[in-house]
């Protein structure tokens, strides 16, 4: 059928088109280079299709189904596509900014150097998607599917990909400088020399993840997960906020750090023997929080690690908020060989008293500074450690206030032994 006439019943609406495509099923429709600017093409059967460079700007497309469609270097620019099917659809260099695809699916289309500049494919299904050096500044990506999806050198400066799952995916030299990636999950993804600039990754799983020698210049890691990543040579700068980072897997008691390289430093001692007697010899700042810090004790928290920060020592806090799924007093007694003292703060002693009654035994240079807040009451399985010289007296306080201002003076003491000690 000559295009014209195809053009002329495709534009009498869909009805009429889907029943000719399902009396008279053609292999082929070639519909290159036409112009359906503005045409309401709402749930029309364009599967199989060749759209090359066709004019399809501000069309509607809404449930339309573009699967295995051909729209290499196509105009799709502000064109609607709300759940439209795009699974592995050719969009190879298809000009798509400003296109709202908001819940579409794009499973396995190639995308290699789309222009998606502030297209909106929110909830959209990317998996296996090719996103190649594909430019989506400021695109809004939140809640998609992109795991596994390609995305080498794609351009997604000020990209929305908020609660967007890139497991596995591939964003080696992307470009997210300014992106809000927060709570995503980013878990056994590549981000080699990544540019994440400025990027927003408040509460990403980093699990597994490859960051190497990206840049992080600016960026806020926050309560992020980054059990097994790899993170050297990453570039960070003194604006770089980095704070509660877990390094436990999930279900695990949370062992968070401030730090990514601490991180790195903590994962290998927790698994190298070697490196462990190696450091047992070195004189460290690191100092080990022991606790339950709900989030209404988090003012508790804060005091001790800002006071800390202060004298230049390192914390690293072991919450036992979560319940563990296995014995943990191997770790904790790990980090607490090389920490120049331990705080344990009782209030709550679900867990603190039964770990330290296991691990205080085995310290020697390590001095342990109990802490509760007052009227907790005494436990009777902290009693026995009390004639060990390494465990200082209980320090009571009222608030995060009076804690902080009392905590070098209860910090003084362990500071001194921990010296003569390493001495």
């Amino acid at each position: 059928m000559e295009t014209e006439k195809l053009l002329t019943i495709l534009r009498e609406g869909p009805e009429i088109w889907n029943q000719l495509r399902s009396e008279k099923p053609q292999p082929f429709i070639d519909l290159s280079g036409t112009n359906l600017s503005g045409t309401n093409l709402n749930r029309v059967n364009l599967s199989g299709t060749s759209l090359r460079k066709a004019d399809l700007s501000k069309a509607y497309l809404n449930g339309a189904n573009l699967s295995k469609a051909d729209l290499n270097g196509a105009n799709i620019e502000k064109a609607e596509l709300i759940g439209a099917n795009l699974s592995k659809a050719n969009l190879k260099k298809a000009v798509l900014s400003g296109a709202d695809l908001d819940g579409a699916n794009l499973s396995g289309a190639n995308l290699w150097m789309a222009d998606l500049i502030g297209t909106n494919l929110w909830k959209a299904n990317l998996q296996g998607v090719n996103l190649g050096e594909a430019t989506l500044r400021k695109a809004c990506l939140s809640g998609a599917d992109l795991r596994e999806a390609y995305l080498f050198k794609a351009n997604l400066w000020k990209a929305s990909l908020h609660e967007t799952d890139l497991h596995g995916a591939n964003l080696n030299d992307a470009y997210l400088s300014l992106a809000d990636l927060s709570r995503a999950n980013l878990s056994n993804a590549t981000l080699r020399t990544a540019d994440l600039s400025g990027a927003n990754l408040q509460e990403v799983n980093l699990c597994h993840a490859v960051v190497v020698q990206a840049d992080l210049k600016y960026a806020k890691l926050k309560h992020c997960r980054i059990y097994g990543i790899s993170a050297w040579g990453v570039e960070i700068n003194e604006y770089t906020e980095q704070r509660d980072l877990i390094i436990t897997p999930i279900n695990q008691s949370s062992i968070t750090v401030d730090n990514l390289e601490v991180a790195q430093f903590i994962d290998l001692l927790l698994n190298n023997v070697k490196i462990r007697h190696i450091i047992d010899a070195i004189t460290s700042k690191v100092v080990l929080i022991l606790g339950r810090f709900s989030k209404e004790r988090k003012t508790v928290l804060d005091a001790l690690r800002e006071e800390l920060y202060r004298r230049d020592l390192t914390p690293i806090i072991l919450d036992f908020e979560k319940h563990a799924s296995r014995d943990i007093t191997d770790t904790v007694e790990t980090i607490a060989r090389i920490s120049k003292f331990v705080i344990a703060d009782l209030t709550d002693p679900s867990s603190i008293p039964h770990e330290l009654t296991a691990i205080v035994p085995l310290l020697r240079k390590t001095p342990v500074i109990p802490l509760r807040h007052v009227g907790s009451g005494d436990y009777s399985m902290f009693d026995e450690l009390k004639n060990y010289s390494l465990v200082l007296k209980i320090h009571e306080y009222d608030d995060a206030g009076s804690l902080r201002s009392n905590l070098p003076r209860v910090i003084a003491p362990a500071d001194q032994m921990a010296e003569k000690l390493r001495k």
